[in-house]
């Protein structure tokens, strides 16, 4: 039987990201069972558990959100919320954007974006990566998805798609106003659906808007607002990759050496940096999924329809898996591969794309960053003195700060 703790909501809240890893350390184990909100969870961590948890169809997506967060970040009808071939027929269709010339187009765009964004900002003494780094992202991930987005309505989608990541952990008001504009930017994106549907508005092949335009399933048009849905899918955690650019400039500042050396022109470690930005800072804290069929692990009975917390951010801090997991090292990224180890680096979650990973983000997020990391190495930015702390009750963690910078 796997230890069992009682209701935990006030204790995960107050400890945020380390609560599951620490009680699983306290308890010699990768399995307890608790409470959340008085509903009755069981919490896995570790790289056995993330291949449970992604591998064999033991689990589903289906009523495991509290559907506060699942409006804000999926909502009805997307594919995170498909099973079986639903879901491989509807992440076919995300991984033929995901090519390695797409990915050089969208990270090229971003460093025109970015670049944009510099000159603009030549002004100013500094200024807030996090709100910068959103906007440039908006724009080149707009631009990439062929989403027509005038000038004057930038900051209020930037804004739209902050709020769906900023207010997913919260309650209340300021998750309801959230929810209300997603509505809004639901409507927008469907409508230029129907434009395109309509040959209103011309997309260009092989852009997300053209492909979820024109997506079939069982022989049908998928609903407008379905592809809606799927396209902020795109847009949405485009923008949350805000926070790891945010993230890259902390540890750019606070070990020199990798700045040094990218600016020297030596990116050798690049993707070895980026992939441990990706590791050591808090994104999301956890994934939640319900039991489709019984199995066993840990010692625990797991019956259908329980449901399961995976601790992502516990699995990246691992010590079984790396080596002083709380300092902040990128060799250990040399020779690293997905392929090889689906189950370690679990950030954006676990799992082989091509078989049974849920995010197909990885690449253009690692496009993405590496394209910061070089752009802020070889700027004359720097971070004056600020509030730097990371709070790690926080769901999705930043800086206090935002991370100013100014120029030198």
């Amino acid at each position: 039987m796997a230890p069992s703790l009682p209701d935990s909501t006030l204790a995960f809240l107050r400890e945020g990201y380390p609560f599951i890893s620490a009680r699983c350390d306290a308890l010699g184990t990768d399995v307890f069972t608790s409470r959340i909100a008085f509903r009755p969870v069981t919490f896995i961590r570790g790289a056995e558990a993330a291949g449970l948890f992604y591998e064999g169809n033991r689990f589903t997506r289906q009523a495991a959100m509290p559907p506060t967060v699942q409006h804000l970040l999926q909502d009805k009808g997307s594919v995170q919320g498909l099973d079986g071939q639903a879901h491989a027929h509807r992440k076919r269709a995300f991984l033929g954007l995901m090519t390695p010339d797409a990915m050089t187009r969208l990270g090229d765009l971003f460093e025109e974006e970015w670049r944009a964004a510099m000159n603009r900002l030549a002004s100013r003494r500094g200024f807030r990566l996090l709100d910068v780094a959103r906007e440039v992202l908006v724009r080149a991930v707009c631009r990439w998805s062929d989403v027509p987005l005038p000038e004057n309505e930038v900051r209020r989608r930037t804004h739209e798609f902050a709020l769906m990541i900023d207010q997913v952990a919260h309650v209340g008001p300021g998750n309801w106003y959230a929810q209300w504009r997603r509505r809004g930017t639901e409507r927008w994106i469907a409508g230029l659906v129907e434009q395109v549907r309509s040959n209103r508005l011309e997309a260009a092949p092989g852009t997300a808007l053209e492909v979820f335009a024109h997506h079939r399933e069982n022989g049908e048009l998928i609903s407008p607002e379905v592809a809606a849905v799927e396209i902020i899918n795109i847009l949405r955690p485009t923008l949350a990759l805000a926070n790891f650019v945010v993230f890259a400039a902390l540890a750019l500042d606070e070990h020199p050496e990798w700045r040094e050396a990218f600016a020297a022109g030596d990116e050798s470690d690049l993707e070895p940096f980026v992939q441990e930005v990706r590791r050591y800072y808090p994104f999301f804290p956890a994934v939640p999924g319900r039991v489709v069929e019984p199995f066993e692990f840990g010692g625990h009975s797991f019956a259908r329809g329980e449901w399961v917390i995976l601790d992502l951010y516990g699995t990246c801090h691992d010590r079984r898996i790396w080596q002083d997991p709380e300092s902040f090292s990128p060799e250990r990224f040399r020779g690293w591969s997905w392929e090889e180890s689906p189950n370690t680096l679990i950030a954006q979650g676990a799992g082989r794309h091509l078989e049974n990973h849920r995010c197909p983000g990885e690449w253009s997020t690692v496009e993405l960053l590496k394209r910061a990391a070089r752009l802020l190495s070889t700027s004359d930015l720097y971070l004056p003195a600020q509030d730097r702390t990371i709070p790690l009750d926080s769901f999705p963690s930043i800086p206090h700060s935002g991370v100013i910078l100014a120029h030198r």
